[in-house]
């Protein structure tokens, strides 16, 4: 089941109006997992950073031995042409994935040039501002490159997220802080963390367990342009638990406060809306539509 309305699809050359199949059964991406993807979003008549969203599902698709087929500039074109079918109104996720078809070498090996590609589009309305969330440990962690494919958005990794996200939904919080296998904080669940301490913005470091996110790098370039010192570094749980204001940043909803950390509570803070504000700004000026 589709997780937003009002979709379209990008297959073989053509938008279709509906979410349509695109994969067969014996595709290497169905049996051995081989999908990348990657999520931008269009909003009040803009799509901020889309360029290095399509650009990043290349490199993701390189990094799991699939051959990108669409060049980013062009697949920025083809979305852009999806899009003019929705309402200006409108609050689209954008989704260009790959997988992979074959395989060589007892076919687990992804063949070279043999790519399946789809864009899928779909109506998701963005967060309301203001709208927090929880947030509450869990027992698994962010994999390392020598075992997994952490420099990629790969289908593949996902499990891994439900599990956190699942076991923090059972405990009664919204989403996991999840730690590195050294047990210092990477990110959340489903979207990388900042934090405030005395009026500093601190994240972690980009230490190669989680994706360093497109929209992270946004904040933390638009933060040091309004004069406000961002810092990454190693994290532990217990300097969250101290914070005075934490905010999960991810494409999906950008900016989403947090307002409670276990048993720690935190208030609405004014950095955080300073982040929102920043974004917003940047997106309906230097940010349209690239």
């Amino acid at each position: 089941m589709a997780t937003g309305t009002n979709i379209r699809t990008f297959y073989k050359g053509t938008w279709h109006r509906s979410d349509i199949a695109v994969m067969n059964a014996a595709d290497h991406g169905s049996w051995l997992g081989t999908t990348v993807f990657d999520g931008a979003r269009y909003f009040e008549g803009i799509a901020p950073d889309l360029m290095a969203h399509c650009e990043r599902v290349n490199a993701s698709a390189e990094a799991l031995m699939i051959t990108p087929t669409m060049g980013a500039e062009e697949m920025c074109e083809v979305i852009w042409e999806g899009l003019k079918t929705y309402p200006d109104d409108a609050a689209v996720y954008i989704r260009p994935m790959y997988w992979a078809l074959e395989g060589d070498f007892l076919g687990i090996v992804p063949k070279p040039g043999a790519t399946g590609f789809a864009i899928c589009l779909e109506e998701i309305p963005m967060a309301a501002p203001g709208s927090a969330t929880t947030l509450t440990t869990t027992r698994f962690r962010r994999p390392t490159l020598d075992c997994a494919v952490v420099n990629a958005k790969a289908g593949c990794l996902y499990p891994n997220n439900a599990r956190m996200l699942a076991e923090a939904r059972a405990k009664g919080f919204g989403n996991a802080l999840v730690g590195d296998v050294m047990g210092n904080v990477a990110e959340t669940a489903t979207a990388n963390v900042f934090m405030v301490k005395d009026g500093e913005v601190l994240t972690p470091i980009a230490n190669g367990t989680f994706l360093a996110g497109i929209t992270r790098a946004r904040h933390m370039s638009n933060l040091t342009a309004e004069g406000i010192t961002v810092t990454e570094k190693i994290l532990t749980f217990d300097d969250f638990r101290d914070a005075d204001e934490v905010f999960l940043s991810g494409n999906m909803m950008k900016v989403t406060p947090v307002k409670a950390f276990d048993d720690v509570q935190y208030q609405p803070g004014p950095v955080t809306q300073k982040v929102r504000e920043l974004y917003w700004d940047w997106a309906h000026s230097d940010g349209k539509g690239i």
